[in-house]
């Protein structure tokens, strides 16, 4: 009974086992033959057009990534939040995309404020690292002065939190600085957020005994930050004003030319050089006005700057003396002898001049935020081609009505590697010529 229990199971299982088979067989090839067929019709279109499907694709893959990076700045994980705001930032960062953005600014803005306000250390500089890119995104226009206007309050909250991380406050300084900067406002407001930012780089100058105070690398990013978007708030004011603020029997407003200068005693780099270029940029406003600016007072600068052009202490970094020689010569020629930067920044076919110290500093303050994008922005963005007088866009870009397709390179690499291999096939036969000699 077990053996016949036996043979009945095997064939049981036997019978099935053959026309499963036979049919699954069958089946599958003729679902294979139509899979590959329509995959190598698919492939045959993609490549005969050209790159114009590859580019919708990606673009399609890009917003897709983005919009994913956008719902996460709202979930419940910090790390989470982080994460996705500094996505987005690297992605306004590489595209310019105002209409995409211009559709989720409320819940862009939202969570950037969120995160400032509930957020900490790593969140908070995130969000203020993007809250510029935000308003650069959305352009010349009422959305983005409506969205810095929104942020500018919370972004000076955590500037002056001695609670929050230095790198936290360092960042918002940066991002106040620009987001007002970039939506103007009345005069009075800018020199109340300048007044603001000097309470914060004022623990640089010098003490009541006239010591240079003792400040950790941290706390000195954060004085640099804070003098770096004092002098762009500055570049707003004009000639005049400068030069009646600053003047030397002014003693309400600050910081004067003779504070800016105790700066220049700074144990860092960034310290010394942030105060160096916001004392040409104030010379360059105030002579605009009037040539006598500061002329009492400029031989006695002018020997402390030439000591940092031509530093040499071996206590310091070699990289940073550099540096800091390269920046002050500039500074020096400028007040000692008028002549302006003269810096000429190429970028697909047009050229921008830096021909100005308020223009230098307008671009740099760009390129601490757009980082690898600025090139990109100054070519498509119409807000920061506005700032620099640009003009209109190039349309179309020279490189792209010549662009060549997929087919057309793939055809000039074959026939280059062609050429080459007989170039390199005589030489070769050459040589075994003459080995045999």
């Amino acid at each position: 009974m077990p053996k016949g229990k036996r043979k009945g199971k095997s064939a049981s299982v036997q019978k099935p086992r053959v026309d499963t088979i036979g049919t699954s067989d069958e089946d599958s090839l003729n679902d294979n033959a139509s899979v590959i067929s329509i995959l190598s019709e698919t492939k045959s279109v993609i490549e005969e057009g050209g790159d114009e499907v590859d580019e919708q694709t990606q673009e399609e893959v890009f917003e897709e990534k983005l919009r994913e990076a956008i719902d996460g700045m709202n979930q419940k994980s910090a790390q989470g939040r982080t994460s996705s705001l500094e996505s987005v930032a690297k992605a306004f960062i590489k595209k310019c995309i105002p209409d995409f953005v211009s559709d989720r600014r409320i819940t862009l803005s939202d969570g950037i404020e969120r995160s400032l306000k509930k957020g900490r250390g790593s969140e908070q500089a995130a969000a203020a690292q993007l809250a510029p890119l935000l308003c650069v995104q959305l352009g010349a226009g009422d959305e983005a002065e409506e969205v810095c206007k929104l942020l500018a309050p919370v972004l000076s909250v955590v500037a002056h939190d001695t609670f929050a991380s230095l790198q936290a406050r360092a960042k918002c300084c940066w991002a106040l600085g620009l987001c007002s900067f970039l939506s103007g406002g009345e005069m009075a407001d800018i020199v109340h957020l300048m007044q603001s930012l000097e309470t914060i780089f004022s623990g640089s100058y010098l003490k009541g005994n006239g010591t240079v105070p003792v400040v950790s690398a941290e706390l000195a990013s954060l004085h640099a930050a804070a003098l770096s978007a004092w002098s762009l708030l500055l570049t707003l004011m004009a000639p005049g004003d400068v030069y009646m603020l600053m003047s030397e029997d002014n003693d309400v407003f600050a910081p004067q030319i003779s504070q800016l200068s105790e700066l220049l005693d700074s144990a860092h780099l960034d310290v010394r050089m942030a105060s160096g270029e916001t004392i040409a940029l104030a010379y360059e406003l105030g002579r605009e006005h009037n040539d006598d600016f500061q002329r009492t007072t400029t031989p006695q600068l002018v020997e402390k700057l030439r000591q940092l052009a031509t530093d040499s202490h071996k206590y310091r970094a070699k990289k940073d003396r550099k540096q800091q020689r390269s920046s002050f010569r500039d500074i020096l020629h400028y007040i000692e002898d008028g002549n302006p930067p003269e810096i000429q920044v190429r970028f697909g076919q047009e050229i921008l001049a830096l021909d100005s110290w308020c223009r230098k500093k307008q671009y740099d303050a760009f390129c601490q935020v757009l980082g690898s994008g600025m090139n990109l922005h100054l070519t498509e963005n119409d807000l920061v081609r506005e700032i620099f007088e640009l003009g209109e866009r190039l349309s179309p870009p020279y490189y792209a009505a010549n662009k060549q397709t997929k087919l057309e390179r793939h055809l000039m690499n074959a026939a280059a590697f062609k050429a080459r291999t007989i170039s390199r096939n005589k030489h070769r036969d050459k040589r075994s010529a003459q080995s045999f000699l």
